[in-house]
């Protein structure tokens, strides 16, 4: 196992069964200082080979990490307790975006030939260096998916990793990183530590040359604040209280389908996940006793059968604040429709699939981030409204809109102020589209993943300019610096009229 450490240890529980799963190596401070040394002894090497050799693990990871799918399935499951299905998301989030990254990291990084101040005597080239030394935070919910791609980026790009998943989930990403050395990544330049942010956090953001954190909003102004004292780059994606909208012209059915995974997916433990969900008053009655019923006839349960609709929570803390959310609505006048109790006897984990009605704004679950498997339904009456209603949060991760009439989903997902909005779809038509930009607006992020930028974040960009000796800015050939400055205005109109310019 490698992790640097010093020698401590920690016990990792199931969250099935609540029982030991794993005694995983902790770091202390000296140990991510360690970490840095060995990562930028790794990093001037990995940099200078060409970009095709460097992608060539991470083409490779594509198929190998399919192959291999039950060994990290488990892996996912035990650690997180999650359904397999939604474990099986994640491994299909590997596999597709590490091969476009892979596959485009030489056209994204080769230079660029840019306009230059005077044509033909100025020579201008745009060049991508990598920052260095990358420090990835990444989060348990999606362990495999939120760690290995945005490392993968990262590493393409000439960086060297030092990554810091969660200890309660790590083992999904020392399971890939053993894979990739199987598969040629040199492993000096995938440095792991572990252990709570109050022991190495301070260590790990000194010694970084740009962050890449995923996790929560209070979490993110925390690495955002650090960074900017040390005036480096960051990027963050962070929490969300995603709205779907359901239009009067939806077919209710599919809609009903998709808010079942997009409210539920991983026991609602997704950033992208749905928590509010506006329906269109004329429809309302009818969707919601449809939505109803699909959530009570959910399957729930423990272990590795594909059959299980949803899985576990995956921490203590998690299920107290679901249960906390929807007790305080409850007794403050929410009604619920589905759901809302704990499951002890599936698992010490378990928490129903909720509904509710009648979320008001003095209710926690009205406004803060749930992050379980409940969602508030709420009627509206005009697409005006709705609109004022989805926007009406500090948050702008993710928004989903269910229409017959692509063409007015479109309009109104134009004014939602979230990151991606996808259009009869809950999350994954935007998420899994990696030639386009992924993240948040407002208090859900800054930077994106996914697309050029998703690669360009770790990179500084630098411009080489040559001059010609025969055209520079000092006037030639004795001419009076009036006499030059006339010849250069007159140049220079020239060449806006010729578009040299």
């Amino acid at each position: 196992m490698h992790v640097t450490s010093s020698g401590k240890t920690k016990v990792i529980i199931a969250p099935f069964t609540g029982e030991p799963l794993a005694e995983l190596p902790i770091s202390v401070a000296d140990d991510v200082r360690h970490a840095y040394e060995k990562a930028r002894a790794a990093q001037a090497d990995w940099a200078a080979r060409p970009i095709a050799e460097r992608a060539r693990p991470f083409l490779r990871l594509h198929d190998a990490i399919l192959d291999r799918r039950d060994e990290i399935l488990d892996i996912v499951q035990n650690e997180t307790g999650k359904a397999r299905k939604h474990a099986f998301e994640e491994v299909l989030d590997v596999a597709g975006c590490s091969l476009y990254f892979a596959r485009r990291a030489s056209g994204l990084l080769a230079p660029k030939s840019r306009k230059g101040i005077f044509p033909v005597a100025t020579r201008v080239t745009e060049l991508r260096q990598p920052k260095g030394v990358v420090a990835l935070i990444s989060p348990w919910n999606y362990p495999l998916s939120l760690g290995v791609t945005d490392a993968v980026p990262a590493l393409l790009a000439g960086n060297a990793l030092v990554h810091k998943p969660d200890t309660q989930t790590a083992m999904s990403t020392l399971w890939t990183i053993d894979l990739l050395a199987e598969l040629g990544m040199p492993r000096e330049i995938w440095q792991v530590v572990l252990g709570e942010p109050n022991e190495i956090g301070d260590a790990l953001l000194d010694g970084a040359d740009y962050v890449a954190f995923t996790g929560s909003t209070r979490g993110g102004r925390k690495i955002a604040e650090e960074a900017a004292k040390r005036l480096i780059g960051c990027s963050l994606e962070l929490g969300g209280k995603n709205p779907m909208i359901v239009l009067d012209d939806a077919d209710l059915d599919l809609a009903v389908q998709g808010a079942i995974r997009a409210c539920f997916t991983n026991a609602g433990q997704l950033c992208l996940s749905i928590e509010r969900l506006y329906v269109h008053a004329s429809v309302f009655d009818a969707f919601a006793a449809k939505f109803v019923k699909q959530v009570k006839n959910l399957k729930l349960g423990a272990g590795h059968d594909w059959s299980v609709q949803m899985g576990s929570l995956t921490s203590r803390r998690q299920l107290d604040a679901v249960g906390a959310h929807v007790d305080e609505a409850v007794a403050k006048g929410a009604t619920l429709l589905a759901g809302g109790r704990a499951r002890p006897d599936l698992g010490p984990l378990f928490y129903e699939p909720t509904v509710l009605t009648g979320v008001t704004d003095e209710m926690e679950l009205c406004r803060s981030e749930t992050f379980g498997p409940v969602v508030a339904l709420y009627p509206f009456s005009s697409e005006e409204e709705v609109v004022g209603l989805a926007n009406d949060t500090i948050y702008g991760l993710n928004a989903s809109v269910w229409t017959a009439n692509l063409a007015r989903g479109r309009a109104l997902a134009a004014r939602v102020k979230a990151g991606t909005v996808n259009i009869n779809e809950g999350y994954a038509s935007a998420y899994a589209s990696y030639d386009a930009p992924m993240g948040g607006m407002k208090a859900s992020g800054l930077g994106r993943r996914h697309g050029a930028e998703g690669l360009l974040r770790y990179t500084e960009v630098q411009t080489v300019a040559s001059q010609a000796a025969w055209m520079g800015f000092e006037a030639p050939f004795g001419l009076q610096n009036d006499k030059w400055a006339e010849v250069l205005a007159t140049t220079l109109k020239t060449m806006r009229r010729l578009r040299l310019k």
